[in-house]
């Protein structure tokens, strides 16, 4: 039985099957809407249509254009049903169907949710204000239900009541599903408060205009374009027995620095463009976990018995072990008997895992600190760790970090919690499926809980397409981008290569801000900036951080190569005092894409389950990946020894429900605009890759088997003339596999293997 389960839920999980389904849906909205719309018209006629009429001949037709079946469906819905709120019903069907293609223009749970609620109190209304019979449409626009229900309300409310009771469920609709009805309404009724103390305002301005000073008025500073204020050149009237003395307080120099900032009374907020912003509340997130991490006595008892026998079938005695909880893991803590050797447990952690039977044996020998070896053990019942739970942790919620991220809990079942600018970037891998993009997520909702948007901005890579497309919505609050560029979440590799070079020249522009105001690092630079002891004029501004999110690295690797290694190498080496911050991850943790140069300068890295020691080893620099559990499971070394974590889990529709509060309050005009550069692809041969060479493929394959980029190579082994063999080179070059020509030294071959190969031929068909 369980085996059939099994098949039928792998049976609907088949691409195939859900694009059949969603087609299925689609189409049955759009057939069921013509029936409706039809029935509008011809409802007279077709209102007593029965369904046993279905299987009779041609000789009984109805006037639908839907036919039999249509004019059946829409009798049932309008007459018995829901009435005219009956539309809502194609559109919910719509929704369903578009949602098995991943076609995310709907929340579809959200989405069908609203619809549902709204199609029955729609119905109840319309039931309650025109009744049963209607001239229109005969069994009236609320149908059967909305007319026996609002009747049956009538009876027991009365007709008042019930309609204080509609008035009360319609505000509580727009209310819950719709973010702005609260505000608009709060607007709505304090717009006739402010009049009045607009008019109070006025007649204590008539009383006063003669007492007052005249100061001239500013220019008006878009929102967008605020900067602190500078004192002006104003005259100040004191009173005096035989006159007025006018002293006029001059405007200091031009300097980077002001020199009086204490004549100044306020500090600059940079807060105030976006005063109205709420953070995101935690009841946007759901709970996971009963909030207590339940291992039997048995299951412990167990464990601890197994373990002291394998040790002691190798002649190894214990003197002491205890046992610490976590929600996924429990940690055992061994003290072995006097004389007994660390490397010898150590050798036996394949044996314990056997005893065991269990997955994700791993054995710390010694525990850092404490003076035992621990032995990690999965739970047979993990517990998920929700992102609400470590949000609303103790520790989070006091940490005074620059750049908190709450990550997850450790094994002893307390929040991780890690101040990205002490990484100061991150490197996360993992084989795929083990967490790695809801890692990323944490680390990002993490943020969003605890940043204003002027204090931090998110350039986001995505070359899947699919896994940050959900931070769309924030936009222009939280991320930045190229100027003239319409989407902010960048998937093409040649806007990539253009961001990393404009986010050199970030910090570039950085750094001179730095030499000039005679600082060291962001946070010094701010903070003087906030005192109002830098001059605007001089080109100063508040500079909020800025996290470099890329979602797949080795895509990047295999079709841009050095181009996309270079600058992320120098950010990473330069970018951590000027507040940038890189956080890259990939599923494929090999050398040659986890170079040396990367691992030289992401000293934090992060591990989820791998397949191999190989890929532990690449990452870490030890073994233990390779011995997770997955499912979130994870190692985080930031370069002390490593911390088993089990990953905060947040879905997709939190992220949605996030974003979208985020996404629906005022907003700056625009994103974060990053400078200028030259587009990369400008410099590129102005070659046709639609019109290439017949011999093209079998010329990148051959260049990329030998790794020599060379005319002569592809004359000698096609046999081809010096003209043809040049412009296939041209062609190799334009498509990224050769790099540029460099006189007499022989051109760089920019792809390293057939499958990076393969997938640049594929994108250019």
């Amino acid at each position: 039985m369980v085996k059939f389960f099994k098949a039928i839920i792998q049976f609907f999980r088949d691409e195939r099957v859900k694009v059949v389904i969603g087609s299925f849906f689609i189409l049955l909205s759009l057939y069921i809407a013509i029936a409706f719309i039809s029935y509008l018209f011809t409802w007279r006629a077709d209102q007593d249509f029965f369904w046993e009429k279905l299987f009779s001949g041609p000789e009984i037709s109805v006037d639908n254009n839907a036919g039999k079946l249509g004019a059946w469906i829409s009798a049932i819905f309008f007459n018995h049903w829901f009435g005219i709120a009956s539309f809502i019903f194609p559109f919910m069907l719509f929704v369903t169907g578009i949602s098995f293609f991943k076609i995310h223009v709907f929340k579809t749970w959200r989405t069908l949710r609203i619809s549902l609620a709204g199609l029955i109190l729609l119905s109840i209304i319309l039931g309650y204000v025109f009744g049963m019979h209607n001239e229109y449409l005969g069994s009236g626009p609320g149908g059967g239900h909305g007319f026996y229900v609002s009747q049956w309300l009538n009876a027991s409310l009365g007709k008042p009541g019930t309609g204080f009771l509609l008035l009360l469920l319609s505000l509580a609709f727009f209310i819950f599903s719709y973010a702005k009805t609260l505000p608009f309404l709060k607007k709505l009724f304090t717009r006739k408060e402010k009049s009045l103390d607009a008019e109070k305002a006025a007649e204590a301005e008539e009383k006063t205009e003669e007492k007052e000073v005249h100061i001239p008025e500013k220019e008006e500073i878009p929102d967008e374009e605020i900067l602190p204020d500078e004192p002006e050149e104003e005259e100040i009237l004191l009173p005096q027995e035989e006159g007025e003395i006018v002293l006029t307080v001059e405007k200091p120099d031009a300097n980077d620095e002001i020199e009086n900032p204490d004549a100044i009374e306020k500090d600059y907020d940079p807060t105030l463009d976006l005063s109205s912003y709420k953070y995101p509340p935690l009841s946007l997130l759901n709970d996971y976990e009963s909030g207590t991490v339940s291992v039997s006595n048995e299951e412990l008892i167990s464990n601890k018995n197994k373990i002291v026998e394998t040790l002691a079938n190798y002649k190894i005695t214990i003197d002491k072990i205890k046992a610490t909880i976590g929600p996924t893991v429990t940690l055992y803590e061994i003290v072995p008997a006097p004389g007994i050797r660390i490397s010898k447990i150590k050798s036996l952690e394949d044996d314990i895992a056997l005893s065991l039977a269990a997955l994700g044996i791993r054995i710390i020998a010694p525990i850092p600190g404490r003076g035992t070896i621990g032995i990690e053990v999965p739970n047979q019942k993990p517990k998920t760790v929700s992102m609400k739970s470590v949000l609303s942790s103790k520790k989070f919620q006091e940490e005074d970090y620059e750049l908190p991220v709450a990550l997850g809990k450790t094994i002893s079942n307390e929040t991780y919690v890690f101040d990205l600018t002490r990484m100061p970037h991150l490197l996360v891998a993992g084989a795929t499926g083990q967490g790695k993009s809801v890692g990323l997520n944490a680390i990002i909702t993490s943020l969003l809980y605890k940043k204003h948007p002027s204090q931090l901005k998110f350039v986001l890579v995505d070359p899947k397409k699919v896994e940050l497309t959900l931070y769309a919505k924030i936009e222009r609050h939280f991320l930045a981008k190229l100027p003239d560029t319409e989407e902010a979440i960048i998937t093409d590799t040649q806007k990539v290569i253009t961001t990393l070079n404009s986010l050199t020249k970030e910090m570039d522009d950085r750094y001179n801000l730095l030499k000039n105001a005679h600082v060291r690092n962001i946070k010094e630079y701010n903070e003087k900036f906030i005192k109002r002891k830098l001059n605007p004029e001089k080109g100063h501004r508040f500079l909020p951080y800025i996290v470099l999110v890329i979602d797949e690295f080795a895509d990047l690797i295999m079709t841009a190569g050095r181009e996309v290694e270079n600058p992320i190498a120098r950010l990473a080496q330069l970018a951590r005092a000027i507040g940038i911050h890189l956080i890259i991850a990939t599923q494929r943790p090999t050398t040659n894409i986890i170079t040396g140069v990367i691992k030289a300068n992401f000293p934090a890295r992060v591990a989820f389950r791998v397949l191999s020691v190989v890929d532990s080893r690449t990452i870490l620099d030890m073994s233990g990946a390779n011995q997770l559990i997955g499912r979130g499971d994870m190692l985080i070394s930031a370069g002390s020894d490593p911390v088993r974590i089990q990953c905060a889990f947040i879905d997709t529709p939190e992220i949605d429900s996030l974003t979208e509060f985020i996404g629906s309050q005022r907003a700056y005009p625009s994103a974060h605009i990053l400078p200028e550069v030259e587009d990369v692809s400008s410099g590129k041969l102005d070659v046709d890759l639609k019109k290439r060479d017949a011999e093209f493929e079998t010329a990148a394959r051959l260049v990329v088997q030998y790794q020599q980029g060379s005319t002569s190579l592809i004359q000698r082994k096609l046999s081809l003339g010096y003209n043809r063999a040049g412009r296939i080179v041209d062609q190799l070059e334009a498509a990224g596999i050769l790099g540029p020509f460099e006189g007499s030294k022989a051109r760089d071959v920019l792809i390293q293997d057939e499958v990076s190969l393969e997938h640049i031929l594929k994108s250019l068909e």
